[in-house]
């Protein structure tokens, strides 16, 4: 079959997959990026714990600068296209895709997660905003403001109870037709001022990617500013099981403290390995440690230590 070659393919071109094939080309290594476009680095995200950036930096911008940073290696190219499918091949893999057929014998996977947000008109245009997935990258900039936590289980339980550090204002809606929060969960929540509604959210007024009120199918309305979000991702795991590769029992791929998975040649990074710590400094780690695994695997026996 025909086909463009490279020496390694990474599919997905968010900061886990932008840091690997940085430091790839760093390692005068030919690479291709294939980069649908969506994610979690597209939203309107301005990212307040990156080291470097005072006052933050957007996701979407630091994206953009790190692609401009990749432009300055030739052996390193960037396509805006989906991979539909990923092959073993001889000695190594083949990703097709819009772009045409590309082999490489070493293979990057930071597809990440589809996030589970509450559905209701234009709720796109809030994520980023006002809603949000991370107490750790938006819990701060909640200092006082009217919270809603939208979630059935005790982890969104525990995480608006954790969110009480930064304010006394805080609304747990189910967004569930079941509920799934135990009676010592319920417990502490009543203890910390916290109410539980128990209803879907059907729609929301706000503008500017700003909410400000909440309306239930029960016709109950909460006033809120920042909506987080606890209602589980999905890791992007199918072109990784297209090799072989395991998935735990948490969803997440399987990897070790390189971002090796089971299959030789193989390595993920980002929020598609991991249950915690999804953000943009573990993934820009990620994708350089899977790199560096990735070129050392790429050396001729002659060229190792071992």
């Amino acid at each position: 079959m025909d086909h463009q070659e490279t020496e390694i393919l990474i599919i997905g071109g968010g900061p886990a997959g932008l840091s690997a094939a940085i430091y790839s080309a760093r390692y005068n290594r030919d690479c291709v990026v294939f980069d649908q476009g969506h994610g979690r680095s597209t939203h309107h995200q301005v990212n307040h714990n990156y080291l470097g950036f005072p006052g933050g930096i957007a996701a979407v911008e630091l994206r953009e600068r790190a692609k401009a940073q990749l432009d300055e290696y030739p052996q390193a190219h960037f396509h805006h296209h989906k991979v539909s499918a990923l092959v073993a091949e001889g000695d190594g893999f083949v990703a097709r895709s819009q772009a045409g057929d590309w082999f490489g014998r070493a293979v990057i996977i930071c597809t990440g997660v589809l996030d589970h947000f509450p559905h209701f008109h234009n709720w796109e245009s809030y994520v980023g905003r006002s809603m949000f997935w991370c107490l750790t990258c938006d819990g701060y900039a909640s200092k006082g403001k009217n919270l809603v936590v939208a979630g059935h289980t005790n982890g969104a339980a525990g995480e608006a109870l954790q969110l009480s550090r930064f304010t006394d204002r805080i609304t747990l809606i189910t967004n569930s037709h079941t509920n799934e929060i135990d009676e010592k969960y319920q417990l502490r929540l009543a203890n910390a001022g916290i109410p539980i509604v128990h209803d879907r959210i059907e729609s929301a007024d706000g503008e500017d990617g700003m909410l400000h009120v909440l309306h239930t199918q029960g016709g109950i309305s909460v006033d809120v500013q920042a909506l987080f979000c606890i209602q589980g991702a999905t890791p992007e795991t199918a072109l990784a099981e297209m090799l072989g590769v395991t998935v735990a029992e948490s969803g997440f791929l399987n990897v070790d403290e390189e971002q090796k998975t089971n299959v030789p040649g193989v390595y993920a990074a980002g929020d598609v390995t991991r249950i915690h710590s999804h953000q943009i400094t573990t993934a820009v780690h990620e994708g350089a440690q899977a790199a560096s695994a990735a070129n050392y695997y790429l050396y001729p026996p002659e060229l190792k230590a071992d």
